[in-house]
């Protein structure tokens, strides 16, 4: 399994931001921009708070697991492969929408003396920061997951990957 890439995440951030922002400009000029939902930040945190839940619970029974402690229960591998899956895909859709509510929320910044488009532009504010604790659980639900650097048959180190 690939690990996720900052570059990737950046990129679709950046494009998303730049495309959400002239699409702005021209839906502004031809008629009324579409508002930004209240939801939208609220369901972001939640993503974001599922992810950190779970990576959590998994950090915490995986050190029990390592330690041995009596009446531990293990991670599956498949369990532990479908988190880091879930945190991956999160992390790619939160990067479109976090960039497509930054780029309204950059061309909403000049609108700011409206009291209407001053709400939209905060929604879109919480928006793209909800989006970016989504990306930050989702790399350290990747990083409790990865296995960590075994020794192959014949002596070189194993690359750690995610499960």
């Amino acid at each position: 399994m690939k690990q996720l890439r900052v570059r990737t995440l950046a990129g679709l951030f950046v494009v998303a931001g730049v495309l959400s922002w002239a699409g702005a400009r021209l839906w502004d000029s031809v008629g009324s921009l579409p508002r930004v939902p209240l939801a939208a930040p609220i369901v972001l945190a939640v993503i974001a708070a599922v992810l950190l839940a779970t990576a959590l619970s998994l950090r915490a029974r995986l050190r029990a697991q390592r330690e041995r402690r009596p009446g531990a229960k293990g991670v599956e591998p498949m369990m532990a492969a479908r988190a880091v899956v879930f945190g991956q895909a999160s992390a790619l859709v939160a990067a479109l929408v976090a960039g497509m509510y930054g780029g309204t929320g950059v061309f909403l910044l000049s609108y700011l003396d409206v009291p209407a488009r001053r709400d939209q532009a905060i929604y879109a504010g919480f928006s793209t920061l909800a989006g970016i604790a989504v990306i930050a659980t989702a790399f350290f639900m990747e990083r409790v997951c990865k296995l960590p650097e075994d020794d192959d048959e014949d002596g070189h180190g194993g690359a750690a990957s995610p499960v």
